[in-house]
Protein backbone atom coordinates (compact mmCIF):
# COMPACT_ATOMS: atom_id res chain seq x y z
CA UNK A 1 0.00 0.00 0.00
CA UNK A 2 1.24 3.29 -0.77
CA UNK A 3 1.25 6.52 1.74
CA UNK A 4 1.04 10.43 -0.02
CA UNK A 5 4.40 12.04 -0.14
CA UNK A 6 4.04 14.50 2.91
CA UNK A 7 5.90 16.77 0.61
CA UNK A 8 3.78 17.13 -2.14
CA UNK A 9 1.45 19.92 -3.26
CA UNK A 10 -1.59 20.14 -1.43
CA UNK A 11 -3.60 19.60 -4.54
CA UNK A 12 -1.93 16.42 -5.62
CA UNK A 13 -2.02 14.51 -2.32
CA UNK A 14 -5.44 11.94 -2.15
CA UNK A 15 -8.19 13.96 0.24
CA UNK A 16 -7.97 12.73 3.38
CA UNK A 17 -10.42 9.61 4.32
CA UNK A 18 -13.50 10.96 6.29
CA UNK A 19 -12.33 8.57 9.27
CA UNK A 20 -9.32 9.77 9.73
CA UNK A 21 -10.47 13.47 9.95
CA UNK A 22 -13.10 11.79 13.13
CA UNK A 23 -10.20 10.72 14.31
CA UNK A 24 -8.22 13.92 14.63
CA UNK A 25 -10.55 15.59 15.61
CA UNK A 26 -11.70 13.26 18.53
CA UNK A 27 -8.01 13.60 19.43
CA UNK A 28 -8.39 16.92 19.82
CA UNK A 29 -11.44 17.39 21.38
CA UNK A 30 -9.84 14.63 24.45
CA UNK A 31 -6.86 17.32 24.71
CA UNK A 32 -9.61 20.04 24.59
CA UNK A 33 -11.21 18.36 27.12
CA UNK A 34 -8.21 17.52 29.36
CA UNK A 35 -6.85 20.86 29.30
CA UNK A 36 -10.46 22.64 30.31
CA UNK A 37 -10.68 20.19 33.46
CA UNK A 38 -7.04 21.54 34.30
CA UNK A 39 -8.19 24.73 34.33
CA UNK A 40 -11.33 24.16 36.38
CA UNK A 41 -9.04 22.87 38.61
CA UNK A 42 -6.74 25.89 38.82
CA UNK A 43 -8.37 28.46 41.11
CA UNK A 44 -5.72 30.89 40.56
CA UNK A 45 -7.04 30.99 36.97
CA UNK A 46 -10.73 30.65 37.81
CA UNK A 47 -11.40 32.94 40.26
CA UNK A 48 -9.93 35.88 38.45
CA UNK A 49 -11.37 34.93 35.10
CA UNK A 50 -14.86 34.61 36.24
CA UNK A 51 -14.38 37.43 39.06
CA UNK A 52 -13.12 40.28 36.59
CA UNK A 53 -16.54 39.23 34.10
CA UNK A 54 -19.09 39.38 37.16
CA UNK A 55 -17.85 42.85 38.17
CA UNK A 56 -17.42 44.70 34.99
CA UNK A 57 -20.68 43.20 33.23
CA UNK A 58 -22.98 42.60 36.54
CA UNK A 59 -21.86 45.04 39.01
CA UNK A 60 -21.34 48.08 37.61
CA UNK A 61 -24.17 48.48 35.42
CA UNK A 62 -25.96 47.35 38.08
CA UNK A 63 -24.98 50.43 40.31
CA UNK A 64 -25.00 52.20 37.37
CA UNK A 65 -28.89 51.58 37.17
CA UNK A 66 -29.60 52.33 40.72
CA UNK A 67 -27.79 55.44 40.41
CA UNK A 68 -30.10 56.50 37.44
CA UNK A 69 -33.31 55.58 39.49
CA UNK A 70 -32.29 57.65 42.55
CA UNK A 71 -31.01 60.61 40.53
CA UNK A 72 -33.95 63.25 41.65
CA UNK A 73 -35.13 65.08 38.35
CA UNK A 74 -32.34 63.76 36.11
CA UNK A 75 -28.42 65.02 36.44
CA UNK A 76 -27.35 67.24 34.17
CA UNK A 77 -24.91 65.47 31.94
CA UNK A 78 -24.29 68.56 29.96
CA UNK A 79 -20.54 69.23 30.58
CA UNK A 80 -19.72 65.93 30.35
CA UNK A 81 -21.16 65.51 27.04
CA UNK A 82 -19.70 68.70 25.26
CA UNK A 83 -16.07 67.67 26.32
CA UNK A 84 -16.97 64.23 24.28
CA UNK A 85 -17.19 64.31 20.22
CA UNK A 86 -20.24 65.19 18.77
CA UNK A 87 -21.16 61.80 17.82
CA UNK A 88 -21.15 60.61 20.71
CA UNK A 89 -22.30 62.96 22.96
CA UNK A 90 -25.56 64.26 19.84
CA UNK A 91 -27.49 61.00 20.70
CA UNK A 92 -27.31 61.42 24.10
CA UNK A 93 -28.20 64.75 24.56
CA UNK A 94 -31.61 64.23 22.36
CA UNK A 95 -32.83 62.01 25.15
CA UNK A 96 -34.56 62.94 28.04
CA UNK A 97 -32.63 63.87 30.94
CA UNK A 98 -33.13 61.07 33.23
CA UNK A 99 -32.36 58.97 30.70
CA UNK A 100 -29.32 60.45 29.39
CA UNK A 101 -26.97 58.93 32.57
CA UNK A 102 -28.10 55.16 32.15
CA UNK A 103 -27.35 55.25 28.27
CA UNK A 104 -24.22 57.35 28.19
CA UNK A 105 -22.71 54.59 30.54
CA UNK A 106 -24.20 51.64 29.68
CA UNK A 107 -24.73 51.65 26.56
CA UNK A 108 -21.15 53.72 25.39
CA UNK A 109 -18.67 53.53 28.05
CA UNK A 110 -18.83 49.82 29.58
CA UNK A 111 -18.39 49.40 25.44
CA UNK A 112 -14.83 48.68 25.88
CA UNK A 113 -15.04 46.17 28.80
CA UNK A 114 -16.56 43.65 26.13
CA UNK A 115 -13.49 43.63 24.17
CA UNK A 116 -10.92 43.63 27.49
CA UNK A 117 -12.80 40.17 28.89
CA UNK A 118 -12.20 37.83 25.81
CA UNK A 119 -9.01 39.52 25.41
CA UNK A 120 -7.97 38.81 29.02
CA UNK A 121 -9.21 35.41 29.65
CA UNK A 122 -7.88 34.09 26.62
CA UNK A 123 -4.28 35.27 27.06
CA UNK A 124 -4.41 33.88 30.34
CA UNK A 125 -5.80 30.58 29.32
CA UNK A 126 -3.01 30.76 26.29
CA UNK A 127 -0.21 31.76 28.44
CA UNK A 128 -0.89 28.09 30.36
CA UNK A 129 -1.26 26.36 27.18
CA UNK A 130 2.43 25.01 26.63
CA UNK A 131 4.48 26.89 29.60
CA UNK A 132 1.42 24.82 32.37
CA UNK A 133 2.83 21.71 30.54
CA UNK A 134 6.49 22.21 31.80
CA UNK A 135 5.33 23.29 34.79
CA UNK A 136 3.30 20.45 35.48
CA UNK A 137 5.79 17.90 33.89
CA UNK A 138 3.21 16.68 31.46
CA UNK A 139 4.77 18.02 28.56
CA UNK A 140 6.39 15.19 27.09
CA UNK A 141 3.47 12.95 27.37
CA UNK A 142 1.80 15.26 25.45
CA UNK A 143 4.55 15.35 22.89
CA UNK A 144 4.14 11.59 22.44
CA UNK A 145 0.44 11.52 21.32
CA UNK A 146 0.00 10.29 17.84
CA UNK A 147 -1.15 13.19 16.28
CA UNK A 148 0.16 16.12 13.90
CA UNK A 149 1.88 19.01 14.99
CA UNK A 150 -0.65 21.31 13.63
CA UNK A 151 -3.63 19.39 15.07
CA UNK A 152 -1.62 20.18 18.39
CA UNK A 153 -1.36 23.08 17.98
CA UNK A 154 -5.02 23.71 17.00
CA UNK A 155 -6.25 22.18 20.39
CA UNK A 156 -4.16 24.11 22.56
CA UNK A 157 -5.82 27.48 20.40
CA UNK A 158 -9.00 26.28 20.85
CA UNK A 159 -8.58 25.56 24.60
CA UNK A 160 -7.92 29.00 25.34
CA UNK A 161 -10.90 30.43 22.51
CA UNK A 162 -13.82 28.53 23.57
CA UNK A 163 -13.78 29.82 27.25
CA UNK A 164 -12.77 33.07 26.38
CA UNK A 165 -15.46 33.32 23.82
CA UNK A 166 -18.24 31.36 26.34
CA UNK A 167 -17.38 33.76 29.15
CA UNK A 168 -17.75 36.95 27.08
CA UNK A 169 -21.26 35.85 25.93
CA UNK A 170 -22.87 34.94 29.15
CA UNK A 171 -20.98 38.12 30.23
CA UNK A 172 -22.73 39.83 27.69
CA UNK A 173 -26.20 38.13 28.43
CA UNK A 174 -26.05 38.73 31.73
CA UNK A 175 -24.90 42.40 31.07
CA UNK A 176 -28.11 42.82 29.00
CA UNK A 177 -30.43 41.28 31.86
CA UNK A 178 -29.14 43.59 34.46
CA UNK A 179 -28.58 46.51 32.26
CA UNK A 180 -32.37 46.42 31.37
CA UNK A 181 -33.74 45.42 33.88
CA UNK A 182 -32.78 47.82 36.36
CA UNK A 183 -33.06 50.76 34.29
CA UNK A 184 -36.29 49.41 33.30
CA UNK A 185 -37.85 52.52 35.57
CA UNK A 186 -36.00 55.16 34.06
CA UNK A 187 -36.19 53.75 29.99
CA UNK A 188 -39.14 51.44 30.41
CA UNK A 189 -38.09 49.80 27.45
CA UNK A 190 -35.25 47.47 26.47
CA UNK A 191 -31.99 49.74 24.98
CA UNK A 192 -29.01 47.26 24.81
CA UNK A 193 -28.07 45.66 22.68
CA UNK A 194 -28.45 47.78 19.51
CA UNK A 195 -27.50 45.54 15.62
CA UNK A 196 -24.05 47.56 16.59
CA UNK A 197 -23.91 46.08 20.06
CA UNK A 198 -24.48 42.17 18.80
CA UNK A 199 -21.69 42.75 15.88
CA UNK A 200 -19.13 43.86 18.74
CA UNK A 201 -20.08 40.74 21.00
CA UNK A 202 -20.57 38.30 18.35
CA UNK A 203 -18.08 39.27 15.38
CA UNK A 204 -15.28 41.12 16.87
CA UNK A 205 -15.26 40.26 20.62
CA UNK A 206 -14.29 36.23 19.19
CA UNK A 207 -11.74 38.27 16.54
CA UNK A 208 -9.80 40.20 19.01
CA UNK A 209 -9.64 36.92 21.13
CA UNK A 210 -8.47 34.97 18.31
CA UNK A 211 -5.53 37.62 17.96
CA UNK A 212 -4.67 37.42 21.86
CA UNK A 213 -3.92 33.98 22.02
CA UNK A 214 -2.39 33.51 18.70
CA UNK A 215 0.19 35.92 19.65
CA UNK A 216 -0.01 34.28 23.81
CA UNK A 217 -0.03 30.53 22.77
CA UNK A 218 3.30 31.23 20.59
CA UNK A 219 4.64 33.42 23.87
CA UNK A 220 3.73 30.20 25.91
CA UNK A 221 5.88 27.59 23.20
CA UNK A 222 8.62 29.46 23.97
CA UNK A 223 8.74 29.77 27.79
CA UNK A 224 9.31 27.59 30.70
CA UNK A 225 6.38 28.81 33.19
CA UNK A 226 3.09 30.55 33.04
CA UNK A 227 4.01 33.23 34.88
CA UNK A 228 7.24 33.96 32.48
CA UNK A 229 4.60 33.72 29.83
CA UNK A 230 1.98 36.31 31.23
CA UNK A 231 5.02 38.53 32.27
CA UNK A 232 6.26 38.44 27.92
CA UNK A 233 3.07 38.29 26.83
CA UNK A 234 1.90 41.62 28.74
CA UNK A 235 4.37 43.39 26.68
CA UNK A 236 2.36 42.77 23.41
CA UNK A 237 -1.15 42.20 25.07
CA UNK A 238 -1.33 45.47 26.64
CA UNK A 239 -1.00 47.61 23.73
CA UNK A 240 -3.89 45.04 21.93
CA UNK A 241 -5.89 46.03 25.13
CA UNK A 242 -5.53 50.06 24.88
CA UNK A 243 -6.06 49.97 21.15
CA UNK A 244 -9.53 48.22 22.11
CA UNK A 245 -10.07 50.46 24.68
CA UNK A 246 -9.97 53.19 22.20
CA UNK A 247 -12.00 52.01 19.68
CA UNK A 248 -14.94 50.12 21.34
CA UNK A 249 -17.01 52.70 21.83
CA UNK A 250 -16.19 54.26 18.27
CA UNK A 251 -17.35 51.04 16.83
CA UNK A 252 -21.22 51.91 18.58
CA UNK A 253 -20.69 54.80 16.38
CA UNK A 254 -20.41 53.78 13.19
CA UNK A 255 -22.77 52.09 10.20
CA UNK A 256 -23.43 48.22 10.16
CA UNK A 257 -21.40 48.11 6.99
CA UNK A 258 -18.30 49.49 8.37
CA UNK A 259 -18.52 47.56 12.25
CA UNK A 260 -18.29 44.43 9.95
CA UNK A 261 -15.42 45.51 7.78
CA UNK A 262 -13.59 46.22 11.38
CA UNK A 263 -14.44 42.92 12.70
CA UNK A 264 -13.10 40.88 9.31
CA UNK A 265 -9.89 43.27 9.44
CA UNK A 266 -9.13 41.79 12.37
CA UNK A 267 -10.34 38.28 11.47
CA UNK A 268 -8.00 38.59 8.97
CA UNK A 269 -4.76 39.83 11.22
CA UNK A 270 -5.46 36.95 13.87
CA UNK A 271 -5.90 34.14 11.11
CA UNK A 272 -2.84 35.48 9.45
CA UNK A 273 -0.85 35.14 13.43
CA UNK A 274 -2.60 31.90 13.67
CA UNK A 275 -1.44 29.98 10.43
CA UNK A 276 1.85 31.56 10.71
CA UNK A 277 2.04 30.37 14.89
CA UNK A 278 1.17 26.89 13.05
CA UNK A 279 3.62 26.78 10.15
CA UNK A 280 6.52 27.43 13.04
CA UNK A 281 5.14 25.61 15.57
CA UNK A 282 7.27 21.71 15.83
CA UNK A 283 7.42 19.57 18.79
CA UNK A 284 11.23 19.30 18.31
CA UNK A 285 11.54 23.18 18.97
CA UNK A 286 9.20 22.79 21.99
CA UNK A 287 11.27 20.08 23.25
CA UNK A 288 14.06 21.87 23.04
CA UNK A 289 12.90 24.42 25.72
CA UNK A 290 11.87 22.43 28.08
Amino acid sequence: MTTADPAAPAAARPPEPARVRRARWAVIRAIVAKDLIAVRRAKAVVIPMLAVPVLLMVVLPFGVGLAARGQDGGTDLRRILDSMPGDLAEPILSLPQHEQLVVLVNGYLLAPLFLIVPLMVSAVLAADAFAGEKERKTLESLLHLPIPDRDLFVAKLLTAFLPAVAVSWIGFAAFCLVANGVAWPVMHRVFVPTQLWLVMIFWLGPAVAMLGLAVMVRVSARTRTAQEANQLGGAVILPLIFLSVGQASGILLVTLPVALAIGAAVWALALVLVRGGMKRFTRDRLAARV
